[in-house]
């Protein structure tokens, strides 16, 4: 295997900003590599930490399950509650919009019950918003607004008890 590299504590800011870059050009997996650098080094970084959660999330259509379970590992990094119920539900809504585009069998049931989990999220945070966030309303609309939009979206149907048998 390789040894890496550390970075420089004085290049921190530098490289979120590099992080935040690639997440823009696409390149989650790059921001990945660039956080996890920062958190070697300062592993409290609480942007570096919502970064990777971000990018990991970015990534969600190429692969869901591992990825999915490494973001909500760093959900306990976060020490802000409002930053743990926020981001909670962006990676809800983030796996509710992944399962639509795979457009596998019962995906848009399957995103449902994530976009309605997103949407308890955001209601969490809402109640612990900074003054002046606005940030979890205008996602609980965004995820309101397409569940109405796609009327294909539902619920899954409640599971039948056990059968009588005569």
């Amino acid at each position: 295997m390789f040894e890496l590299k550390s970075m420089s504590k004085h290049n921190i800011s530098e490289a979120l900003e590099k992080a935040r870059c690639y997440r823009f050009l696409n390149e989650p997996m790059e921001a990945e590599s660039i956080c996890l650098d920062i958190l070697d080094i300062d592993p409290e970084n609480q942007q570096a930490i919502i970064t990777l959660v971000l990018a990991l999330t970015d990534q969600f259509r190429r692969e869901l399950s591992n990825t999915h379970a490494r973001a909500k590992e760093l959900l306990g990094r976060l020490t802000a509650k409002f930053h743990q119920a926020y981001y909670e539900g962006i990676i809800c809504e983030r796996r509710a919009k992944a399962h639509l585009i795979r457009g596998e069998y019962g995906s848009e049931r399957m995103a449902y019950e994530w976009f309605r989990k997103a949407m308890k999220n955001y209601e969490k945070a809402i109640e612990m918003s900074p003054v002046g966030n606005e940030d979890a309303v205008l996602r609980w609309n965004a995820c309101a607004r397409l569940l109405m939009r796609h009327p294909g979206l539902v619920p899954s149907k409640e599971e039948p008890g056990e059968f009588m048998l005569e």
